[in-house]
């Protein structure tokens, strides 16, 4: 019975956002109310009316304004995430908007959507990492749609005075750090979410500038304290990467931004391992990563 409420709930919230669009315009009065929800630190006794905001929200992560897409609509929905105040219902609902808005057209690529509904994605499934409700069809479902985003993306603009952020190679590294810090996520999906992450290590036609390398990092590192990959793994996947990022010959451009790029992400995760105290990450992980900074210089 308590299954079938959900599943009612969530029909109806799918209907009401099929047929009513947030007015996501600014100085609208949806702009206005979540501006002053922020001014309050979030908070909101009307639950349903919660609910109702946070899908109005997600209405906004793709318009141009950056204080109401990114300030305000994003804000509420991970802060709210965050404070477990949104219901199953809704979860399920902004999951779906999510995954429908990341596999849109590459056309689309540009747009501030993708990479938002990238971000939001993340929060969804650190809801999930603490307190799981996704399935475990659903968790594939995100990974694979994840990491053919990052797979196949193109747009590495970071940040813009006038525009705000996009970030989505950041974003979308966010997203893969979320999963592989869920125990629910498994070897083969951590396999496919690895391949993903290294074609956006070291790009030939893009210097990264906004911390891309870390996040990058970041999501490696979380992925290496797993169980699915041992010292050989590594040494595969290290000797890999490096004969893709570092050629040989003259300098051009294109061999610079890979020599940078993989720089940004190598030093770091080398700094990280190296303050980590797990004696069997250090030793699957270490030569490896020696061998390959070596290379750098």
């Amino acid at each position: 019975m308590r299954h079938l409420k959900s599943l009612l709930c969530l029909f109806l919230l799918l209907a009401l956002t099929a047929t009513a669009h947030a007015d996501c315009q600014p100085n609208s009065a949806l702009h206005n109310e979540l501006k002053a929800l922020k001014a309050d630190g979030w908070k909101l006794a009307d639950d349903d009316k919660r609910q109702q905001l946070a899908l109005s929200a997600a209405d906004c992560l793709g318009v141009s304004n950056p204080e109401l897409r990114d300030e305000l609509a994003f804000d509420a929905l991970s802060a709210w995430m965050r404070a477990e105040k949104l219901t199953e219902p809704t979860l399920t609902a902004l999951r779906i908007r999510m995954l429908n808005a990341v596999q849109a057209p590459a056309a689309e690529e540009t747009s501030f959507l993708r990479p938002f509904a990238i971000l939001t994605l993340a929060e969804l499934v650190r809801v999930d990492r603490r307190k799981p409700y996704l399935t475990a069809e659903e968790r594939i479902d995100i990974v694979n749609a994840g990491s053919h985003y990052l797979t196949n993306l193109r747009d590495y603009r970071g940040f813009d005075e006038k525009e705000g952020w996009r970030h989505g190679i950041a974003h979308s590294a966010d997203l893969m750090l979320q999963l592989a810090m869920n125990p629910a996520i498994e070897k083969p999906q951590h396999e496919t979410m690895l391949t993903a992450i290294t074609t956006q290590i070291a790009p030939s036609t893009h210097f990264y500038q906004y911390g891309e390398g870390v996040r990058l990092m970041t999501a490696v590192f979380f992925l290496a304290k797993t169980p699915s990959f041992g010292m050989r793994d590594w040494n595969v996947w290290f000797n890999k990467l490096m004969e893709n990022s570092i050629q040989a010959g003259p300098y051009t451009q294109a061999r610079l931004a890979q020599r940078h790029n993989v720089s940004s992400f190598l030093l770091p995760l080398y700094f990280s391992v190296r303050e980590n105290t797990d004696p069997v990450m250090k030793e699957n992980f270490l030569p490896a990563l020696r061998e390959a900074l070596r290379k750098v210089n």
